[in-house]
C-alpha cells in the first residue's frame, strides 16, 4: 500500500473523524495527540543524548520559575474564558446554519498540533524537509483532484492570495507574446498585436520550451516589468464574485477599471450568452479579454457557474481569433470535485454515477441533488488554466489553508523568482517552493494538516466524496425542511421561502409575512431575524438557532434577484424603490446533518427556536 493510501477507505465512518458535537471522541483526540507529543519529546531526548539538559532540576525549583508557570496558567485561564464566551458553535450538529465554518477533521487538528512542535517553515526545503515534502504531495493531490495530468499546486494562506496568483499567471501569460516579439521576433513572425494578445497559454508554453535560453530575457519584458499593462484587456468576473478579485486587480496592476462584472441569471450563475456578447463587443472595439473567472461555489449562494459553457465559448471564439484565460474560483466548491472521481481518480461517467454512489454509501436516501448541469460544470474544470481551492472550507481543515492549482507545471516558470539565499535556481521541488508563490515564510503545520486530511480521506468518492455527499445531503434536508414552512405569530402567518434550489450545499432563504407586498418591510423582518439569530441580539452560547445574512443589491447583482422578488408577490415598482433584498444564508457544512435521525431531532428544535425569535420580533 502506497503512502498516499495509508488506510483502506472502503469502510470509512465519518463520525470517527471529528471531535464530536459533545466532544464524544475526545479520548481518540487525547490518545493520538499525547502519543505525537511523547514521540516529539522522545526525538528531542534522543538527539545527541550526550548533551546535558539546559533546564536543570534546580532551575525548575526556582521561585521565579514557578511564578512564571503560574502566570502562564493565568493567561490560559483568561484565554479559555474568552474563547468559551465569545466563540461561535461551528461544531453544532443542528443549531448552527450560517457561515462557511464547521467542525474540523480530527486528523487535521492533531497533525497541526503535532507539526507546530517542529515549526517547519515551508518557504525553503532546508528549514522544513518533512513538511515541504508534504506540501509538494498536497499540491499534486490538488492537481489530481482537478484531473490535471501534468499539473501542480501549493498551499496558500487563503483563497484571496490564491485568486491573486490566478490573475498573476493570467497577466504574465497574456503579456508574454509581446515580450517574445521583442526578444525572438522570428518565433511570432507575421502576427499582429491583436493576434499576439490572443495567443493561448499552450502556444506560449510551446514557444518558451523551444527557446529556453531566452526564457529569463522574455520574462523580464512581460507585464511584470510594468510595460504594456494597458494592452492586456478586461478581466471578467461574475456579479457573484468574491471581493478579493477587485483587490487582486488593484494589487497586480491590471487596474479596477479593467474589471467587468458579468451578469448572472436568476439562479445566480454567470449568464454565458451575455458573456459572449460582452467579449464580442470588446473585440469589436479592439479590446482583448484578459480572462474570465468562473465561480464554483459562490460565496453568498453556493451556486456553480456553467464552466462547461464558458470553456465551449472559448473554443468557439478561439476559431475567430479571440482567446481568453479561464480561472476557476473554486475556493468553496473545489473539494466537491472529489464526489465525481472513482477510486482510480478518474471522472465517473454520468450514466454510472448513481451506481457508484450507492456502492460507496454516499447518500442515505435517493440522490436528489446532482443535475447534468452541475456534473458538466465540475468536469470542465480540467480544461481551465488555474483553480483556487480552500482546504479550510470544504476540506474541513483548520485555518489558514487556501490553495492554488495550475493545469500545466510548466506555467509556474512564467511567474517564478529566485532568491539565492533561500534556494538555488535549478534545484528540485520542493526546494523551489518559495520561487513560485506570493508568500514568504509559511507554516509547515498547515501542510501537515492538509496532508493528514488527504491521507485519511482520499480525494475521491471513497474518501472526501463521502464527506462532501454528507454535507450536500444535510443541505437538502434543510432546504426541503424550510421551503414553504409557516409560522403563526399573533394571528399573522410568516412564511419561509428558499432563494433557489442549491447547486451545492448553501441554502439561502427569506421570511415574509403572508400577504405583505412592501419589500422594505420584508427586508426589515429578515434583518431583525438575523439580529436575533446571531451575536447581535441572540448571543451565541444560549442561542438555539444561528444563521448569517447578506444583501443582494442592484449595484452588485443588477436585477438578477427580480424574478425571486416577483415570485414572492412584490411588484417591479417595489424592486425599483428598494433595490435590494435581504437574504438569510446557511452554509450547510455540518458533517452530521445528513443523518436522517439527527436531522429529525434538530428540525423540531429549529422550528421552535424560529417561532420564539419571530414572536420576540413581533412583540417589539
Amino acid at each position: 500500500m502506497t503512502e498516499k493510501n495509508i488506510i483502506d477507505p472502503t469502510n470509512t465512518n465519518l463520525k470517527a473523524l471529528f471531535l464530536g458535537d459533545k466532544g464524544e471522541n475526545v479520548d481518540i483526540y487525547k490518545r493520538i495527540l499525547n502519543r505525537m507529543i511523547d514521540e516529539h519529546v522522545g526525538w528531542r531526548q534522543n538527539y545527541m543524548p550526550q548533551d546535558l539538559p539546559v533546564i536543570t532540576p534546580q532551575d525548575r525549583r526556582e521561585e521565579s520559575f514557578q511564578a512564571t508557570v503560574d502566570n502562564m496558567e493565568q493567561v490560559f485561564n483568561v484565554l479559555s474564558s474568552r474563547l468559551r464566551t465569545d466563540s461561535l458553535p461551528w461544531h453544532s450538529a443542528g443549531r448552527f446554519w450560517g457561515h462557511m465554518n464547521s467542525e474540523t477533521l480530527l486528523p487535521s487538528i492533531i497533525a497541526y498540533n503535532a507539526a507546530m512542535l517542529w515549526n517547519g517553515n515551508n518557504v525553503a526545503y532546508e528549514s522544513s524537509p518533512a513538511t515541504s515534502k508534504m506540501e509538494e504531495e498536497v499540491g499534486l493531490d490538488f492537481a489530481t483532484l482537478m484531473s490535471y495530468k501534468n499539473g501542480w499546486g501549493h498551499i496558500a494562506c487563503d483563497g484571496s492570495i490564491a485568486n491573486l496568483e490566478g490573475i498573476w499567471y493570467a497577466r504574465n501569460f497574456k503579456s508574454a507574446p509581446l515580450a517574445i516579439k521583442e526578444v525572438i521576433p522570428e518565433a511570432v513572425e507575421g502576427k499582429s498585436e491583436w493576434e499576439l494578445l490572443n495567443m493561448s497559454v499552450d502556444e506560449v508554453l510551446d514557444i518558451l520550451d523551444a527557446h529556453q535560453d531566452k526564457y529569463d530575457e522574455i520574462k523580464e519584458r512581460t507585464a511584470r516589468s510594468g510595460k504594456g499593462l494597458e494592452k492586456l484587456g478586461k478581466w471578467i468576473v461574475p456579479q457573484t464574485k468574491h471581493y478579493s478579485w477587485l483587490k487582486s486587480a488593484d494589487i497586480i496592476g491590471v487596474g479596477l477599471d479593467q474589471v467587468i462584472a458579468a451578469d448572472v441569471d436568476h439562479e445566480y450563475r454567470m449568464d454565458v450568452e451575455k458573456l459572449e456578447e460582452t467579449i464580442r463587443n470588446l473585440a469589436a472595439e479592439g479590446i482583448p479579454t484578459l480572462g474570465v473567472v468562473a465561480v464554483v461555489g459562490s460565496t453568498e449562494e453556493g451556486q456553480i457557474d456553467r464552466v462547461d459553457q464558458i470553456v465551449a465559448l472559448r473554443e468557439k471564439l478561439a476559431k475567430e481569433g479571440i482567446y481568453f484565460y479561464i480561472h476557476v474560483d473554486a475556493a468553496y466548491g473545489g473539494y466537491g470535485r472529489s464526489i465525481f472521481l472513482d477510486e482510480k481518480d478518474e471522472f465517473i461517467p454520468f450514466e454510472k454515477i448513481n451506481d457508484v454512489y450507492a456502492a460507496n454509501n454516499i447518500f442515505q436516501g435517493e440522490n436528489h441533488w446532482l443535475t447534468r448541469e452541475v456534473y458538466e460544470s465540475f468536469k470542465a474544470i480540467e480544461s481551465c488554466e488555474t483553480v483556487t481551492i480552500y482546504p479550510h472550507k470544504m476540506g474541513y481543515v483548520p485555518y489558514s489553508a487556501g490553495g492554488v492549482v495550475i493545469r500545466d507545471v510548466r506555467m509556474r516558470d512564467m511567474i517564478s523568482y529566485f532568491a539565492t539565499y533561500v534556494f538555488k535556481k535549478g534545484a528540485d521541488i520542493p526546494a523551489l517552493l518559495g520561487a513560485y508563490i506570493l508568500e514568504g515564510s509559511k507554516a509547515g503545520a498547515t501542510a501537515a494538516a492538509v496532508w493528514a486530511a488527504h491521507r485519511t480521506l482520499p480525494l475521491n468518492v471513497t474518501g472526501f466524496g463521502k464527506l462532501i455527499g454528507a454535507s450536500i445531503e444535510g443541505a437538502f434536508r434543510f432546504y426541503n425542511f424550510i421551503d414553504g414552512l409557516e409560522f403563526d405569530v399573533n394571528g399573522k402567518t410568516i412564511e419561509m421561502h428558499a432563494l433557489t434550489r442549491p447547486d451545492f450545499n448553501m441554502v439561502d432563504y427569506v421570511f415574509n409575512e403572508k400577504g405583505n407586498t412592501d419589500l422594505e418591510k420584508m427586508n426589515e423582518l429578515n434583518e431583525e431575524f438575523y439580529s436575533y439569530a446571531s451575536y447581535a441580539k441572540g448571543g451565541t452560547y444560549h442561542n438555539e438557532f444561528i444563521t448569517s445574512h447578506t444583501d443582494f443589491a442592484v449595484p452588485d447583482y443588477g436585477n438578477s434577484p427580480l424574478e425571486f422578488v416577483k415570485g414572492l408577490g412584490f411588484s417591479n415598482a417595489e424592486w425599483e424603490k428598494e433595490q435590494k433584498v435581504t437574504i438569510l444564508r446557511a452554509s450547510a457544512m455540518s458533517p452530521y446533518a445528513y443523518d436522517e435521525k439527527v436531522f429529525a431531532e434538530y428540525s423540531e428544535k429549529i422550528k421552535a427556536a424560529i417561532q420564539s425569535k419571530l414572536e420576540a420580533i413581533y412583540a417589539e
